[in-house]
């Protein structure tokens, strides 16, 4: 019986002919990736007087098909630090399990003085523009949350071109236009954040992750939001959107996979 992987699931040789092995000889130079393929989208986040808040939807979309519904795009990276991933699905979890690695080093190191948002920024921005550099990058949009050095709000923007910045309301996607105008009328500034509560910036992510359901073909009503203070990271990934006037449609029969 032939064992080589190439002959999986075939039927017999004799039968049906040799294996056709050419397609395994090629000249073609090594391609990349061009463009993403199942992506997630709009991550949304806000600074306030005491932290910061970050959310994104549980929707991973195959093209235009609303194909994995329960994909958990934060990543809680340490006590103060939460990573929203935009973007491409498979770049986003070799990230996640880059972070992994690097959370367990710090773990099992002597340092006394753990890595906080603003150096994890760093080390996300130098990933991502190596890939850049290699003509391989991961198509993903990143926001990186929680606090400082200085235990003081945090709130920065990577891409897949490193390009590096940051402000008091940022959001990827789609939410870069329809979340960041809803965003910036309560916090136009950095020194607009003293003025805003936790629960404030808590209802107004909320009212963008409203806004872009409605609005962005791609998401979903259930997300996952986390607030970051100095108390820790309070993360939450099935909220539902409450008193959203599309859920009439789950009492129409024939509706989805609604039969009765």
């Amino acid at each position: 019986m032939n064992h080589l992987p190439q002959a999986w699931g075939r039927p017999r040789d004799d039968v049906y002919g040799a294996y056709d092995h050419s397609h395994f000889q090629t000249q073609l130079p090594n391609q990349h990736t061009q463009s993403p393929i199942v992506t997630g989208t709009s991550v949304v986040a806000a600074k306030f007087k005491d932290g910061v808040v970050i959310a994104a939807d549980n929707l991973a979309s195959y093209g235009s098909l609303a194909r994995f519904t329960d994909v958990k795009r934060l990543r809680k990276f340490n006590d103060e630090v939460v990573v929203g991933f935009g973007g491409d699905v498979s770049d986003m979890q070799y990230l996640d399990r880059l972070l992994n690695s690097l959370d367990i080093r710090e773990n099992y190191s002597n340092n006394e003085n753990p890595l906080h948002a603003k150096n994890l920024h760093t080390y996300l921005a130098k990933v991502m523009y190596k890939r850049r550099s290699d003509f391989d990058p991961l198509w993903n949009h990143l926001l990186v949350t929680g606090l400082d050095g200085e235990k003081k709000p945090f709130l920065a923007s990577v891409d897949l071109l490193g390009t590096t910045f940051s402000s008091p309301t940022l959001a990827t996607g789609f939410g870069a236009h329809l979340a960041q105008p809803i965003l910036r009328r309560t916090i136009p500034d950095e020194d607009a954040v003293a003025n805003v509560s936790q629960e404030e910036a808590v209802k107004l992510v909320q009212e963008c992750m409203k806004v872009l359901f409605y609005r962005d073909a791609r998401s979903m009503d259930k997300y996952s939001i986390a607030v970051i203070t100095t108390s820790g990271v309070e993360l939450k990934q099935d909220e539902k959107l409450e008193n959203q006037s599309w859920a009439f449609a789950e009492r129409i029969r024939g509706y989805g996979t609604q039969v009765n």
